[in-house]
């Protein structure tokens, strides 16, 4: 029972298109980002990567690792470590959850964007994922293909 997200509402800082390709998403969580105030001022200038992003849990906690968000030229000598583990703020019953398919289940937690709400708070999108083989890409790839020339051809007859 996966809860759907829709679309976020404000500004997308950074979002991870390898995730879809590269894994089965099972179930998405949105969660809040703990930052310094160099690295909101960065996020707003709309720099940041996700790319190579996981999360993973310490001590009972879940925490984004592998998120570059570059420094903020401004601020001189008190800037961020732009590489740092940065904690997600979730719900207990969530981040039970979320342990428990890591351990249990084998699944791998996936960050898909990083962007500010309507109210400006810095949220991360998180996926629960299962990893694909290349056989499953490829079939993906060939399904995407057939919708793609099925909408074509029904357009064409009318």
């Amino acid at each position: 029972m996966a809860k759907k997200k829709a679309e976020p509402a404000g500004q997308t800082v950074a979002r991870n298109r390898k995730a879809r390709r590269d894994y089965f998403l099972d179930e998405e969580f949105e969660a809040g980002i703990v930052l310094l105030g160099t690295e909101v001022k960065s996020l707003r200038l709309g720099r940041a990567n996700i790319n190579d992003a996981y999360a993973r849990e310490k001590d009972g906690e879940i925490w984004l690792e592998g998120v570059h968000i570059p420094e903020y030229d401004p601020a001189g000598r008190t800037n961020h470590d732009p590489n740092r583990p940065r904690r997600l703020l979730l719900h207990r019953r969530e981040i039970n959850r979320l342990i428990g398919a890591t351990n249990r289940a084998g699944q791998t937690v996936v960050p898909l964007s990083l962007y500010f709400n309507r109210r400006g708070i810095a949220k991360v999108s998180l996926a629960l994922a299962r990893g694909k083989h290349t056989y499953d890409k490829r079939q993906t790839v060939r399904d995407r293909d057939w919708q793609r020339q099925k909408a074509r051809l029904m357009r064409e007859k009318g």
